[in-house]
């Protein structure tokens, strides 16, 4: 007999064929485990059942009172933040479409050519070369100044007749001077308001729009005091719903991917608390100018905050919990030493100024010479202090023009507006 393999199956070995077989495999049998003989079942000791330990239980209660506790608390949090949500009555105050044409009675169309205090570089025209319907959208377009005006001695008087909108004589005349080098204003563009036809005091507003791609260009969707009440601005107020600008989404400050909201509020305008409710928004993998989105505001007389599309979807949120005069910590006096004065203490609320009538503003501003486009950056034409800042933009028009004059570029358009009065003010 030969020695057997120490290695090999104790059940001995299998032909090659019947290995991995269905039916030619003897199945080995199951290894048994160890069970005593010694100690036969129900006779082990088992000293900790006889006894039980009182703290015992409370493994188990301490944890479900946990439980409790937390599914109670969650469901107060859950309570408390849905009543505290205010879903407002209100009453329509404007519903446009645009779909009869733009409505005179409630739209105003600016004309001035001032700068609007930013040193805007556009004048706003009344013309239907710069805002117009086109199949029941409503179309902002900038568009070049006539070359004439820029290269020759010229002045553009709109009080010649009668038609700027403003009283204000730096706002309705310009020159082109070709000896110091000044000029008029470089581009055409739109300014409409509803201030003759529509404001509200608290309440909401919705503007469906689609933002201009183009760059140097300024869009904004915000609101001004029909009055003001408590000053020049900013002490009477100034809503930001929505800013934004033309250039493409590389633009280091943000282009066309990023819109903010701001309130300005300042008992004059070196003292403009804006920074402290200043928020940006940046669209997720598009931008701004790729599609319409719904602008919103929603204001009371607690809160203010404004949102994209959705009311889930804030931008910038204020309480109206302190007095602005106290939120904003304005130093005693002004550069020249003159003492500050609290514009809005007389009122009592906690609202003011935002607390008075508003109206809308749609615009599309280009330049400027306030900051809004950073000097030294992303190769912007002109330099804020210079006299010739205007010109200089001109003279870099074939670099800039062709991002607006592509196809989607260079405008803003408007597919309806919406004003709500909250209930319990103006008659509503």
């Amino acid at each position: 007999m030969a020695p057997r393999n120490p290695f090999s199956s104790p059940y001995g070995s299998f032909p090659a064929s019947a290995q991995g077989s269905s039916t030619g495999f003897q199945q080995a049998p199951q290894p048994r485990y160890f069970h005593s003989r010694r100690i036969k079942k129900g006779e082990q000791e088992r000293p900790w059942m006889d006894r039980k330990d009182p703290k015992e239980k409370w493994v188990t209660i301490i944890p479900i009172i946990g439980i409790v506790l937390g599914l109670a608390i969650t469901g107060f949090l859950v309570y408390d933040g849905l009543s505290s949500v205010q879903n407002h009555v209100y009453c329509p105050v404007l519903d446009e479409d645009f779909s009869n044409g733009l409505d005179m009675k409630v739209w105003t169309k600016e004309v001035e050519l001032g700068g609007y205090g930013n040193g805007q570089f556009e004048m706003t025209t009344n013309t239907n070369e710069n805002s117009f319907v086109q199949d029941g959208v409503l179309i902002l377009k900038p568009t070049l100044q006539d070359p004439k005006l820029m290269e020759t001695n010229n002045v553009i008087n709109l009080l010649a007749d009668g038609s700027c909108s403003s009283t204000t004589w730096s706002n309705c005349v310009a020159t082109t001077n070709t000896t110091n080098g000044t000029v008029v204003n470089p581009v055409k563009s739109a300014r409409l308001s509803t201030k003759a036809g529509a404001s509200i005091k608290y309440g909401r507003i919705e503007v469906e729009a689609r933002l201009p791609a183009g760059d140097w260009l300024w869009p904004a969707i915000w609101m001004l005091p029909v009055n003001s009440t408590y000053g020049p601005w900013p002490a009477s107020g100034e809503i930001d719903i929505m800013e934004s600008r033309g250039n493409n989404y590389t633009y280091p400050q943000g282009g066309n991917n990023i819109v903010s909201s701001t309130l300005h509020w300042g008992p004059d305008s070196a003292n403009d608390g804006w920074y402290m409710n200043n928020v940006k928004r940046k669209a997720l993998h598009t931008t701004y100018a790729a599609g319409f989105h719904t602008y919103g505001l929603e204001w009371s007389e607690k809160y203010l905050f404004s949102y994209i599309d959705t009311r889930l979807l804030q931008v910038m949120y204020v309480n109206f919990n302190k007095p602005f005069w106290t939120k904003g910590n304005f130093p005693p006096s002004d550069s020249n030493g003159t003492r500050l004065v609290d514009p809005w203490s007389q009122t009592g609320h906690d609202s003011t100024p935002f607390d008075e009538d508003f109206y809308l503003i749609l615009n599309v501003a280009v330049g400027g010479t306030n900051g809004w486009f950073e000097d030294g950056v992303a190769g912007k034409p002109w330099v804020d202090a210079s006299a010739t800042a205007k010109r200089d933009f001109w003279n870099a028009r074939t670099e800039w023009l062709p991002s607006w004059e592509a196809k989607g570029a260079g405008e803003m358009q408007v597919k309806s507006v919406k004003m709500w009065q909250q209930k319990g003010y103006k008659g509503c």
